[in-house]
């Protein structure tokens, strides 16, 4: 009997120790895994924050755009139903002041003036032959220059001599009988300021103006003919605003479209270089650079200079007469 106790102790033993060699080899990948486990669940607590963050930004921004939003409609309201009309707003006032700004702006300054040359004739002015053009190179084009008689100068390349103003201006674009006024070298981006103002200003009374009209139906349930009674002058701002905004839309484009080819009005009525090379193009980004965003030259012309008489420029052309 104890022999048989003994060998049943002796397993029990084996058995317990065969038990915990088990648990020890689990042991480490029960570890492996608990680890990888907190990994995932620290990963996840930041993509919750991130996600909680970004919830909250979201939310602020709503909460900004709702505001917003309710700010315009007061504001719209305001204006179309007439409410505190004695206060004047500067969102109101933003628009017209660009226009007269910009107006301002490309009618004070010298559009690119040449200045004339009084006592040259054309032989001093350079040809030998005293033909009245001369030829250059542009750019790989050959270009002729034309002789004013007006101004006794040689004309630069793209200038020409305004009819109206009576001077020969550089980069000659068009002379605009709504400012008058040469648009050339030294305005023309301020003319283009002036047209994308003017277009937003009708853009923005017809869109008022259609809005206040649409209130009125809506509120009054009145048909055309009372609102020719009622507010005519809403009706007649819709039809100018409109008519000026597709006047000024096409006009804007235009010009879009030739800063893009580094074109002037005139030369493109001209049709200049339909059947050559313009020598002036470099390329979309670069032509608008060039007329948008490069320093103006200095005007050419001295206002402040004095005047000399008629007479006294005909008494000075005899005496330099009588000495050659």
């Amino acid at each position: 009997m104890d022999s048989i106790e003994a060998k049943l102790e002796s397993r029990e033993i084996d058995v317990e120790i065969m038990e915990q060699i088990a648990l020890s080899d689990m042991s480490e990948p029960e570890f492996a895994g608990s680890k990888l486990q907190d990994d995932t669940e620290d990963k996840s607590k930041v993509y919750n924050k991130i996600a909680a963050k970004f919830g909250n930004v979201l939310v602020s921004l709503r909460g900004n755009l709702s505001e917003i939003k309710r700010v315009v409609q007061d504001f719209w309201f305001q204006y179309v139903r007439g409410e505190n009309s004695d206060r004047i707003r500067a969102y109101h006032v933003w628009p017209g002041n660009n226009v007269l700004v910009n107006l301002i702006l490309v009618s004070a300054n010298d559009p690119g003036i040449i200045p004339r040359n009084d006592q040259a004739s054309v032989e001093e002015v350079g040809t030998s032959d005293g033909t009245r053009r001369k030829k250059i190179t542009v750019n790989g084009v050959e270009l002729k220059l034309k002789y004013c008689r007006i101004c006794k100068i040689f004309r630069p390349p793209r200038s020409c001599h305004c009819a109206v103003c009576d001077n020969c201006v550089e980069k000659f674009d068009h002379h605009c009988p709504w400012i008058g006024q040469c648009i050339a070298l030294r305005n023309y981006r301020f003319y283009l300021a002036f047209v994308i103002s003017a277009l937003i200003f009708f853009m923005y009374i017809f869109t008022f103006s259609v809005l206040r009209i649409h209130q009125r139906i809506k509120k009054d349930n009145i048909g055309f003919i009372a609102l020719l009674k009622n507010c005519p002058e809403t009706l007649a701002l819709v039809s100018f605003s409109f008519a000026a905004t597709c006047f000024l839309g096409g006009l804007a484009v235009f010009h879009v479209y030739l800063i893009a080819m580094n074109q002037t009005a005139y030369e493109n009525f001209r049709q200049r270089y339909v059947d050559s090379k313009n020598p002036y193009d470099k390329g979309i980004i670069s032509n608008y650079k060039e007329v948008l965003f490069v320093p103006l030259p200095p005007s050419r012309v001295d206002f402040r200079a004095e005047v000399m008489p008629i007479w006294q420029i005909k008494s000075t052309r005899d005496v330099l007469k009588v000495k050659f």
